[in-house]
């Protein structure tokens, strides 16, 4: 795909509650070798920050009640997306931060990994059950959704930090708001 077709096919808005929102306000990704404008992007407010929040908790006890196989397949189909897009996804991080285009690839690569890596996890969310240290009763750890999670992303490793986040996460059953960096250079 062609720069200027690339960078058309990016999303400029905010993504919450499983739809693309348009934002009050944009900010401007600049090329770090130019400084020429990119693409003009969303700029979130605090009152987009409380529309994610009560989006993310109005689904969390679905999200939670979702099989761990089904994540897992969601999950799975994520990793897929991420590498068969791996080529243009990597060709965008290196306009808008100057990586290396192969660095740029490794780090796609490395990001879709944990969300093959978490795939698998899912299904292996359990719990434990051993005597107490007194021998006078059990011990039952249950590992269950702790509701919502939050992450803030680096501008240095956008894609792979943000995967490393979400991929728990979502394997776990909870579900995920995340503000990735502005700066990007």
């Amino acid at each position: 795909m062609d720069t200027t077709a690339l960078l058309k096919s990016v999303p400029t808005g905010l993504w919450i509650g499983g739809e693309e929102r348009e934002a009050k306000s944009t900010f401007n990704v600049l090329d770090p070798s130019s400084d020429e404008v990119l693409v003009a992007v969303g700029d979130a407010t605090a009152e987009d920050a409380v529309a994610a929040l009560d989006a993310a908790c109005a689904v969390q006890a679905e999200w939670a009640a979702t099989p761990a196989r089904k994540r897992g397949e969601i999950l799975r189909s994520v990793f897929e997306t991420l590498t068969d897009r791996a080529d243009d996804i990597a060709a965008l991080m290196t306009l808008e931060m100057g990586k290396v285009l192969a660095e740029s690839k490794g780090e796609v690569t490395y990001g879709a990994e944990f969300f093959r890596w978490f795939a698998e996890e899912a299904v292996r969310i359990g719990g434990r059950y051993t005597p107490s240290p007194a021998g006078t009763g059990r011990i039952i750890v249950t590992k269950q959704p702790v509701g919502p999670c939050y992450a803030i992303t680096p501008w240095n490793f956008p894609l792979a930090m943000g995967t490393r986040k979400m991929g728990p996460a979502f394997a776990a059953g909870c579900t995920m708001i995340v503000k990735p960096a502005q700066e990007t250079r």
